[in-house]
C-alpha cells in the first residue's frame, strides 16, 4: 500500500499527560503522523487508549501536553478542527428511533455535510446490511448497529474533505470477511493521503510501511 497523496497534514503530539481520577494514564508522550499514514495504538485494558483518542479529538483535555493539528493548537482550531475529524468510538453511537439511513443522514449532517438516500445505501451495501435501511435501529444487532456507525467511513472517505479518522475499536463485533473489507477501505483513504488513528484488539494487516505503532502501558 504505497501512499500516493499529495497532501500535507501533519497531527502532532507533544510531552501529553493524561491523568483519570488520580491515576496517570500516560505520560510524556509525543509523536508525529503525516498524511497517509496510521498509528496503531496498542495497550492493556486500562493503559488510556480510549482517553488518547478523545483527546487527539479535543473531546478531553490532557493534564499536560499539547496536540497541534498543522502547526496550531486544536484547542484553538476548535470547530475549524473538529470539522476535519471523523470519530468513531468503541460503542456504535447510533439513535435508536432513527433507521439506518436517518443516522447516517443525521451524522454526515453534523460534519457539515451531506448525503442522499443512493450514497448511504450503497455504503450500506458494501457493509452487507442494506436490507436494515430502513429499519428502526432499535431493532438490530449489536453487530448490525456497528456497521451503520462504520458506513461513515464510505461517505466520508475524502481526505480533502475529512482529513483524518480516529477510530476506537473498529474490527469489534466484525465478522472475517467485514474485517477485510473495512481493512482496504482504510488502506484506500491513507493512501488517497488520509491520516488515521487507530486502536483493535485483533492485530491489523496494514503495509508496515505506512503504519507506526504506539504502546501505552501503565505509568
Amino acid at each position: 500500500m504505497a501512499s500516493t497523496t499529495t497532501l500535507n497534514n501533519r497531527l502532532n503530539v507533544s510531552n501529553l499527560a493524561c491523568i483519570r481520577g488520580e491515576r496517570i494514564l500516560f505520560k510524556n508522550l509525543s509523536f508525529a503522523l503525516n498524511s497517509g499514514k496510521l498509528l496503531y495504538v496498542q495497550g492493556e485494558n486500562g493503559s488510556g487508549k480510549t482517553t488518547l483518542l478523545r483527546t487527539l479529538c479535543g473531546l478531553f483535555l490532557p493534564t499536560a501536553g499539547d496536540v497541534l493539528w498543522n502547526n496550531q493548537e486544536i484547542k484553538a482550531l476548535a470547530e475549524d478542527y473538529q470539522g476535519q475529524v471523523l470519530y468513531i468510538g468503541h460503542l456504535a453511537g447510533i439513535k435508536e428511533d432513527l433507521t439506518a439511513v436517518e443516522n447516517m443522514q443525521f451524522s454526515i449532517a453534523l460534519a457539515g455535510f451531506s448525503v442522499d438516500r443512493e450514497q448511504v445505501i450503497n455504503a450500506l451495501t458494501a457493509l452487507g446490511i442494506a436490507r436494515c435501511a430502513d429499519l428502526p435501529s432499535r431493532v438490530l444487532s449489536q453487530g448490525q448497529k456497528r456497521r451503520i456507525a462504520l458506513a461513515q467511513l464510505w461517505l466520508q472517505n475524502d481526505p480533502k474533505q475529512m482529513p483524518l479518522w480516529i477510530l476506537d475499536e473498529p474490527f469489534t463485533a466484525l465478522d472475517a470477511n467485514m474485517i477485510d473489507q473495512l481493512t482496504q477501505q482504510i488502506e484506500r483513504y491513507v493512501n488517497d493521503g488520509g491520516i488515521v488513528v487507530f486502536t483493535s484488539h485483533q492485530a491489523p494487516n496494514f503495509d508496515r510501511s505506512v503504519m507506526q505503532d504506539l504502546q501505552l502501558g501503565h505509568a
